[in-house]
């Protein structure tokens, strides 16, 4: 049977109320006691009600975090990073998954709020784009991560990369190789990391002169299997593009797998650039070249921003801000860089055209 708190003290022949100041450090019971009673607790292989605990202190120590799909490698990573920083703080992590459905996210979202977490961090959201008074109704703090919220919030908040310069870097680098017809594959419609890598794709051909063409830009799902029914569009075109920059790098190794299914050559036919910098894009054939997002900074970046507005209790003077992370061009073999060594050191590789968002 669960040892309580009443059977300590009865062994003691302590109060349950000398018992729960001994348990908590208590400087009002004497080290004696305090030794005698963590001894007895240990003995009896107590362990504290969590949810007792929590009614008492008013917070359950969890974070809860909603992710489109776990099966995301840039997903995982994320997670993986919150769960580290969390359990240092000691904290617990709950998970959810929405499957990039909006109604879903919400009811995510709802249910966490339900399990009273102290805290929600979102991944690659569309409700914080789009449904800002919702989560401020929910009056727990929220943190998204790639996705901005079109006002800024008391509760809400974000991490997220540059994406409008990282969209810009894979795109010069596509025509400093001297490419001049770049098609862009998108992700999921109306996410704002999306539509933010898709404007620094823009910006970095209008510097460079290079009209922009409504034909190039095939709508894909953030998933491979968007990549691979990608090229079938772009290779259909009356002049097809010679270089691609992918919304992501899973899109990128679908249309690397449909290129060798059709016998295409990387990059002799089609230059591909991805971008998060998963752990396969070094692995594919040939590697991928994409721009890296610092995932462990974020989830490290979330978790800090979501404990500070709880301990601060009062989100209005929690002093937190929005965060804004850049990321870096790894320039790898599908884009037609030279073969290099892994641990050789990744050359520079410009980014003059492109200045960091504000």
């Amino acid at each position: 049977m669960t040892v309580s708190i009443k059977d300590i003290a009865r062994a003691a022949d302590v109060s349950h109320s000398t018992v729960s100041r001994a348990l908590s450090d208590s400087p009002l019971v004497s080290a004696e006691t305090r030794a005698r009673i963590q001894h007895l607790a240990r003995a009896m292989s107590y362990s504290p009600d969590a949810q007792a605990r929590s009614l008492v202190m008013g917070r359950t120590r969890t974070i809860g975090v909603v992710v489109t799909a776990i099966t995301d490698p840039f997903i995982a990573e994320i997670v993986q990073a919150v769960e580290s920083t969390a359990r240092d703080h000691e904290y617990s992590v709950i998970l959810a998954s929405f499957n990039s459905e909006s109604e879903r996210e919400i009811a995510a979202v709802e249910m966490l709020q339900s399990k009273r977490v102290d805290g929600v961090i979102v991944t690659s959201s569309r409700v914080g784009a789009l449904y800002q008074d919702h989560l401020e109704r929910l009056r727990v703090p929220v943190v998204l991560i790639n996705s901005r919220s079109k006002e800024k919030g008391s509760y809400t908040f974000s991490v997220m990369v540059d994406n409008r310069h990282g969209g810009c870097l894979a795109t010069e680098h596509l025509i400093q190789r001297g490419h001049r017809r770049i098609a862009y594959v998108s992700g999921p419609a109306d996410h704002s990391d999306d539509i933010e890598r898709l404007a620094g794709y823009r910006q970095a051909l209008a510097a460079a002169g290079i009209s922009f063409s409504p034909t190039l830009v095939v709508q894909g799902t953030g998933r491979a299997g968007a990549g691979e029914r990608a090229l079938s569009r772009l290779m259909a075109l009356d002049e097809p593009p010679t270089a691609v920059f992918c919304y992501n790098d899973m899109t990128a190794i679908g249309l690397l797998r449909a290129m060798g299914r059709d016998g295409r050559s990387i990059p002799q036919h089609l230059a591909v650039v991805g971008f998060d910098d998963i752990p396969l894009a070094l692995y594919v054939q040939p590697p991928l070249t994409t721009i890296a997002q610092p995932t462990p900074m974020m989830g490290k970046q979330a978790v800090q921003m979501v404990l500070a507005l709880m301990m601060n209790g009062d989100p209005h003077t929690a002093r937190v801000s929005n965060v804004v992370v850049q990321g870096e061009l790894i320039v790898r073999e599908s884009s037609g860089a030279k073969v290099r060594l892994i641990d050789e050191p990744n050359p520079a590789t410009g980014g003059e055209g492109c200045p960091q968002s504000q």
